[in-house]
Order: structure tokens, then C-alpha cells, then sequence
């Protein structure tokens, strides 16, 4: 044995040996027993559909998430309101704190402040999230069984109560935005009647469709006069000459009859109505435009209370639940800490460590 050998050896001894017993002393000797209590449970939808579990499907080959509620309450669960809430209840910081002494490395150092509490929260308890399938398992180390149970049944709990609260604000924004609508059909199809009305006032017109109709009924009329009179002409014209007067004059009826037809049209399309300054055509136009816009302003409202009452009737049921696979568990035995795990994985970095060590060493010192 050359110095440098021990040298080496005293260097395994500082870096391996001696911080690996008090790894396990402390392990061993010194850690207080902690028991452990599991629950699962995820965000589910009463309006699910089949297209939801298709979706579902590609999102574990895509990353995406399925549920975005289920990532609400997985950050919910870890954060620190829920820390807080869950301490003014089980009085977590004086639980903790108490085993200070006993066991300083696990325990929570007393007069923690919130920040520190949110801290350990993580330490104690550990969420498990499935992206694909929106499952969340917990996990909850304390030292007593009963405590674990205790905590685990309070995360349950208040998960219960903000998926609740999810309800709440997605039932009265559905609610409001529906009254909202509702409310702006309303005012668009007060606005297209009043408009209405007020054509009618100013034309002194009720039915303009209506009273062209009866303007035509002298050109409808002229039209089987017409008619009449071509078909009398045919006969006249089958059982005498060219030149009989006879002909002639109902020749002149005819044409007469057509004059004032083609009279009567131009009338229509070109005299102004009085009190209006419009003539028929454009009166027609803008009355067509006004009934159109009131059909179009009652199919809204209809589809508006559709949706009001639809969202009222939503209302009325739990659309969100929590859906909880694994009630908190209640455990016989402690559980941790993991002794052989933990001696093992020390061992396994002081070794790694002390060989890194050692290589470095000898590197620098044949380069010397």
C-alpha cells in the first residue's frame, strides 16, 4: 500500500462509508414510522358522448388532455388554498411540527409560516395525473393512519366542493348569457314591429300587399274584357268579311281595352302615393325589407327562449360530479420511509460519487 492508496481508502471512508451510516442510522435508528393513504377519483360530465371517449382515445397518442377539468383540480389539489383550508381543519402545522424533535428531516419546523406549509404539502402529499384518461390517484404520508385517512377524506372533500363550484359558474354564465340574448331578441323584434307599425302610420296603409291587390283588380278585370273581346272577334272574324263594320269596332274595343291596361300598370309603377312621396315599387320594396327583418327578429327570439329554456333546464341538473374510483384507504402498516430504497439509491450515489472523485484524481495527476 503506497500513500496514494491511502489516500484513496481514507477517501472512501469520508465519502461512502461514514455518510452511508449515518444515512442508515438516521433510517433506521432515528426516522419515525409514516403511513401512507390513497385515493383516486376524476371530473366527470353528465353531457358526455361517445365522441368524448373517441377524442379521449387519440389524445393519449396526441398529449392532449381530455378533461380540463380534471387539470383544474389536479392543480387545485397542489396548491396552496387548498394547504391552508385543509389546516384550519386538521391543524396540520401543530400535527406536523410535533414530531420536530423526533424526527427533524420529515417533520415540519415549527411556526411555519404558509409558504412553508404550501411546501411540505407537496412533500406529504403526492398527486398522480393521467392526462388521457382525466384520473387522479393521491397519495398522503403522515404519521399516524388515522391522520393520513383523515387528510386524504378532506382532499376529497374540497375537491367535491370546487367541482361544485364549477357547476355553480357554468350554470349562472349559462343562465345569464341566455337572459342576455333573450333579452336582445326581445329589443330587435320590439324595434322590427315598431318600425312596422310605423310604415303603416305614415303610408295609412295596413296591408300594402293587399291594397295593390285591389289596385290590380281593374287590370285583372280589363284583362277578361280582353279576353272577351278577342275571342268575340275570332267568331266575327270566322263568319263575315274583313270589312264589315262589325270588326271594326270591336277592333277599336280591343285596342281601347289594351290603352287602358298599359295606363293602369304605368299608374301603378310611377303614381306617388299621397302622404308618402314613394311611388308603389318603392313603397313595396321597403315594406318587404321591414317584413323581412320582423320574420328574421321572431325566428331569433324563438331560438332565444329555446336556449333560455334549454340552459334553465340544465340548470336543474349536476352537469359536473366527482367520480371517486378509490375511497381514502386506512392503512395497517407504516409504509415509509422506504428504508432499502433509500439506503440503496444512497449508497448508490455516494459510490457513483466517490468514483467520479478518484477519476479525476488520477486524471490530474498523470497529466502531472
Amino acid at each position: 500500500m503506497r500513500k496514494r492508496h491511502w489516500g484513496v481508502l481514507a477517501s472512501f471512508v469520508a465519502i461512502v462509508v461514514v455518510p452511508l451510516f449515518l444515512v442508515g442510522f438516521y433510517l433506521w435508528i432515528v426516522a419515525d414510522d409514516r403511513y401512507g393513504s390513497t385515493t383516486g377519483f376524476s371530473v366527470r360530465q353528465a353531457s358526455e358522448q361517445s365522441s368524448s371517449d373517441i377524442l379521449g382515445g387519440l389524445a393519449k397518442f396526441t398529449g392532449a388532455s381530455s378533461s380540463p377539468d380534471s387539470d383544474v383540480l389536479y392543480q387545485f389539489i397542489r396548491s396552496q388554498n387548498l394547504a391552508l383550508e385543509v389546516d384550519k381543519k386538521l391543524h396540520l402545522r401543530q400535527y406536523f411540527s410535533a414530531h420536530w424533535k423526533s424526527d427533524p428531516v420529515y417533520a415540519l419546523w415549527p411556526n411555519a409560516t404558509a409558504e412553508d406549509l404550501h411546501w411540505y404539502w407537496g412533500r406529504v402529499v403526492r398527486v398522480t395525473y393521467s392526462q388521457g384518461s382525466g384520473l387522479l390517484q393521491v397519495d398522503v404520508h403522515t404519521f399516524t393512519p388515522d391522520m393520513a385517512q383523515k387528510i386524504a377524506q378532506q382532499i376529497v372533500a374540497e375537491s367535491t366542493k370546487m367541482v361544485n363550484g364549477l357547476n355553480d359558474v357554468a350554470r349562472d354564465d349559462a343562465i345569464r348569457y341566455a337572459d342576455n340574448d333573450l333579452v336582445k331578441a326581445q329589443k330587435q323584434l320590439r324595434e322590427a314591429r315598431e318600425k312596422l307599425t310605423e310604415f303603416r302610420t305614415r303610408t295609412q296603409i295596413v296591408d300594402l300587399q293587399a291594397d295593390i291587390q285591389g289596385r290590380m283588380g281593374v287590370t285583372n278585370n280589363l284583362q277578361q274584357q280582353l279576353a272577351q273581346e278577342l275571342v268575340a272577334l275570332d267568331q266575327l272574324a270566322a263568319s263575315t268579311s274583313e270589312d264589315d263594320p262589325r270588326v271594326t269596332q270591336a277592333k277599336r274595343r280591343i285596342q281601347a281595352i289594351r290603352e287602358r291596361i298599359a295606363t293602369e300598370r304605368k299608374n301603378l309603377a310611377t303614381t306617388v302615393v299621397p302622404g308618402t312621396g314613394k311611388d308603389y315599387p318603392a313603397l313595396m320594396s321597403e315594406f318587404e325589407g321591414l317584413t323581412v327583418d320582423r320574420e328574421f327578429a321572431e325566428q331569433v327570439y324563438r331560438a332565444a327562449l329555446t336556449a333560455r329554456d334549454s340552459a334553465y333546464d340544465s340548470a336543474q341538473r349536476q352537469t359536473r360530479y366527482l367520480a371517486t374510483f378509490i375511497t381514502p384507504t386506512l392503512a395497517d402498516s407504516p409504509e415509509y420511509p422506504q428504508r432499502s430504497m433509500i439506503f440503496g439509491l444512497a449508497a448508490l450515489f455516494l459510490l457513483l460519487s466517490w468514483g467520479i472523485v478518484v477519476l479525476i484524481y488520477y486524471s490530474i495527476r498523470d497529466r502531472g
